[in-house]
């Protein structure tokens, strides 16, 4: 292999940074280092994606091969602006690419949010799919259940409530959140959205599966399908509509689990601490085009209150920043600071375009900022007198973790499915992580984000 010209940077190993490092491994001439405050790469794959997603979780199979290329490395435990600032890897390398993603959730800003058992479905996301900095989620006492918003997160905390625990067995997820599922005893489950459901954002796939799911008989509200003109919806749209309208026709006998779609509401108060309640305000649509209440009121008891209506970016140590959008500033993956492009910084995914698209989007995106990379490395002349960052890291007793370490929590996770006669099971505690990677925490605990 050619002797490298050039060192990018990667900072974050989600998606995003993943598919940038695997068009960057096409070339010879160009070493990678993927830095992540997690020593567990694949970021939402790992850690958003549903566990009963199985399908959609193998990409992480797949983008897995790029750390095959001896010019790629994962550098795990690293904490971007506490153990590695911006400075030292624009001192350190020919270009940085930022690839965080959003990991702060939007709210409703609605009276009673902050109740016990009002939480965002990003929480509830993290605790089911095992990762290290979730807080236990507990399911006692809850019989109903809202998820707002109408979007893939809701439709996925909707199944994972609604769907038979037993049916989960199979899944990634670590044994004491299927012990909490399995002790729940949810029997309704609402999913809210304040436009039609001609507006909502999930795919068919994945309401075609919720809709289908054994044991839940679907309601939707009459109420639900007024105001749509077919003529004017894509096909996602009507097929969408379509496959609501069979599941309200589909009587299901005795079911396990209700499950509730309410259109043209939006919540207006969180009863009750812990919760109790929430206060829905019917909408429509104004002449200007946006939704507004109509001041119409209803109750529904519940005792579970997910928000899933967003995400946005949050700002990296001394990284320009636009916060009305929550977003890095950027044209075509180019990095812009006070109007002018940044020179060698670049980013990728939702901190680059928001949280909008599924996986499969970040490859073009990255592909995109990747080509001005490679565009501007060509006109770079290479510097000889640069430090390796690891070595600097090295300097102040502080080894990062590395694929290697990665593929020891992976087979300790084999290990540990095959005791409950599954393929693999999430370790989810830092303590276990940190002695499977052999490595200590610097600084203390790892912040989120």
């Amino acid at each position: 292999m050619p002797q490298a010209r050039y060192r990018v940077a990667i900072v974050g190993a989600g998606p995003s940074g993943l598919f940038a490092a695997q068009f960057l491994s096409a070339r010879p001439d160009v070493q990678v280092d993927i830095f992540d405050r997690l020593p567990t790469p694949y970021g939402l794959l790992r850690y958003g994606v549903a566990p009963d997603h199985t399908s959609i979780k193998s990409v992480a199979t797949a983008l897995a091969r790029v750390f095959d290329s001896p010019g790629i490395r994962f550098l795990g435990l690293v904490t971007f602006g506490r153990d590695v600032t911006r400075a030292e890897l624009l001192d350190g390398y020919d270009a940085v690419i930022y690839a965080v993603g959003a990991s702060e959730d939007l709210r409703m800003g609605v009276e009673g949010e902050d109740a016990v058992g009002s939480r965002s479905a990003r929480e509830f996301v993290a605790w089911y799919s095992g990762h290290p900095d979730a807080e236990r989620q507990s399911l006692h006492g809850v019989r109903q259940a809202v998820a707002v918003g109408v979007g893939n997160v809701a439709v996925d905390v909707a199944r994972i409530l609604a769907k038979e625990p037993l049916a989960l067995d199979t899944t990634d997820m670590p044994e004491n959140v299927l012990a909490e599922l399995r002790r729940a005893q949810v029997s309704d489950v609402w999913v809210i959205g304040r436009r039609g459901p001609q507006h909502a954002s999930f795919t068919t796939t994945e309401l075609r599966e919720l809709c289908s799911t054994p044991g839940v008989r679907v309601t939707v509200e009459p109420d639900s399908f007024e105001w749509i003109d077919e003529d004017l919806l894509d096909r996602r749209s009507r097929t969408n509509l379509a496959v609501l309208r069979a599941a309200n026709d589909n009587h299901v006998l005795n079911p396990r689990v209700r499950l509730h779609f309410l259109f043209w509401r939006r919540p207006v108060a969180v009863q009750g601490d812990p919760v109790t309640g929430l206060v829905l305000e019917r909408t429509v649509i104004g002449p200007d085009g946006r939704v507004a209440g109509t001041g119409e009121t209803e109750e529904l008891s519940v005792q579970l209150v997910l928000r899933a209506i967003g995400y946005r970016a949050t700002r990296l140590p001394g990284v320009p920043f636009d916060d009305s959008v929550g977003v890095i500033p950027s044209v075509h993956g180019r990095v812009v600071d006070a109007g002018e492009v940044s020179p060698r910084e670049y980013v990728v995914g939702w901190i680059k375009r928001g949280p909008v698209g599924v996986i499969g989007t970040n490859k073009s995106d990255a592909k995109e900022t990747v080509e001005r990379v490679l565009a501007d490395l060509a006109e770079l002349q290479p510097r000889a007198d640069r430090a390796d960052p690891v070595d600097t890291l090295a300097a102040r007793g502080f080894h990062p973790s590395t694929f290697e370490d990665w593929r020891r929590i992976e087979i300790a996770e084999a290990n540990r499915g095959a005791s409950h006669d599954r393929e693999r099971m999430k370790i989810e505690a830092w303590h276990e992580l940190l002695d499977l990677v052999q490595r200590e925490r610097p600084g203390g605990p790892i912040p989120a984000g």
